[in-house]
């Protein structure tokens, strides 16, 4: 029987003779181009900034305030430009005098909120809320100015988070408030006093304020790097809200440790103080003594230790999960515990005037912990079309409320 055409349906042999037929996958694995580094390096000087600094803080005294907006732009200015990201700067386009209006916008509020208090507390309740209502829309506004009015190698940042993302970031951490609002008036407390009931109620907010931080943090911080834009890169993050909360209970408990170490160390430096007093430990008018010693070691070991701890974690897991198409953000912060350490002593010891060598040495420290793995090729880039953001309603809410809303 003729069986030709059996043999002719056989497909023909590929690759190398007696080798598997998917040899040549890895071959081409290999033979891809690994990815370019981009380095991030901060060339600020710690003499360069006092000078801005001290500029600053003569004319925000001078001009009771009003020039924090002027301020503001000149710092983040320098600090952009010398923040160099594979050898280009970033640089800053924002204009004081929108920032101005944001400060005025921001000062008025302040303001209703102060006077409501002070008048009634029934009143500072409802300009509260007020606030609460519209800091979310102030936040993302921030983030649009910053990132709109922000460039490197000619190309324009942005940031496209949308408003309901914006609320649904913060609903955790304003879900406690609301709902003992809510209760308050059919929940009778543990006492017939209602200070202590009041204590309580305080308590139990923190408490559960606690539990739905991290989880607010992670929704925050996806919202924020899933808006960053650069040319036709969008960002994206992909971190689990457990890996939040895994931080903020090691958090806690380095937290209790340092409450520990401030106890006795409290002791020990209120005995010191005393005896140097009074030549006794309980002495008349020695107990401030020991206040004083665990006021100050609580700021110390709470903001150089725990904060510092929770800074650099959240950093390292932020951004070095946060990427684009073609680019990989890494981050390896470690030190920041020490640095900061060593900057709070030296800026007791001069009275506040290491103040900026101190910024200076945290923004370079930060800034060059962080680098870039790109497969594309930047001058390749070519700037996509987008309304230019000149809301700077809540640029000055940042920094006004101690909250870092930039890169």
């Amino acid at each position: 029987m003729d069986n030709t055409h059996n043999t002719a349906t056989t497909p023909p042999a590929t690759g190398t003779p007696g080798a598997p037929d998917d040899v040549e996958a890895p071959l081409l694995a290999r033979s891809s181009p690994p990815p370019r580094r981009l380095e991030i390096r901060f060339t600020g000087s710690g003499s360069e900034y006092f000078r801005i600094w001290a500029v600053n803080l003569l004319l925000i005294l001078l001009s009771a305030g009003l020039y924090l907006p002027f301020a503001k732009m000149r710092r983040i200015r320098y600090l952009y430009a010398n923040t160099l990201i594979d050898g280009e700067a970033l640089a800053f386009h924002g204009d004081a005098n929108k920032m101005f209006r944001g400060f005025v916008l921001l000062a008025v509020l302040t303001l209703i909120y102060t006077f409501a208090g002070s008048f009634s507390p029934a009143a500072a309740l409802p300009a509260f809320v007020l606030l609460c209502v519209v800091w979310p829309a102030l936040w993302r506004a921030s983030m649009q100015f910053r990132m709109g009015n922000t460039s490197w190698r000619g190309l324009r940042l942005g940031f496209e988070g949308s408003m309901r993302g914006a609320y649904l970031g913060f609903l955790p951490i304003y879900l406690p408030a609301a709902v003992l609002t809510a209760l308050e008036p059919y929940v009778s407390g543990p006492s017939k006093d209602p200070g202590i009931n009041g204590q309580w109620g305080f308590l139990l907010a923190l408490g559960l304020l606690g539990l739905l931080a991290p989880w607010s943090t992670s929704l925050l911080k996806r919202y924020q790097h899933q808006g960053y834009r650069i040319a036709s890169e969008r960002g994206d993050l992909q971190v689990a809200t457990r890996a939040v909360y895994a931080i903020g209970a090691k958090t806690v408990g380095m937290a209790v440790v340092m409450l520990f170490v401030t106890i006795m160390g409290t002791v020990v430096i209120g005995a010191v103080l005393s005896l140097g007093h009074s030549g006794k430990i309980d002495g008349q008018g020695n107990g401030s003594y020991f206040g004083i010693a665990f006021v100050g070691l609580i700021y110390l070991l709470g903001g150089s230790v725990v904060l510092t701890y929770y800074a650099a974690r959240v950093q390292n897991l932020v951004w070095g999960n946060t990427r684009s198409e073609t680019l990989q953000f890494r981050s390896n912060l470690t030190g920041l515990t020490v640095l900061t350490l060593k900057n709070w002593v030296l800026v007791v010891l001069t009275a506040g005037l290491y103040r900026p060598f101190a910024v200076i040495a945290t923004a370079r420290l930060r800034l060059e912990s962080v680098w870039i793995e790109t497969t594309s090729d930047p001058d390749t880039w070519s700037a996509t079309p987008s309304l230019r953001p000149t809301d700077a309603s809540g640029e000055v809410a940042g920094d006004f409320f101690g909250m870092d809303l930039g890169l």
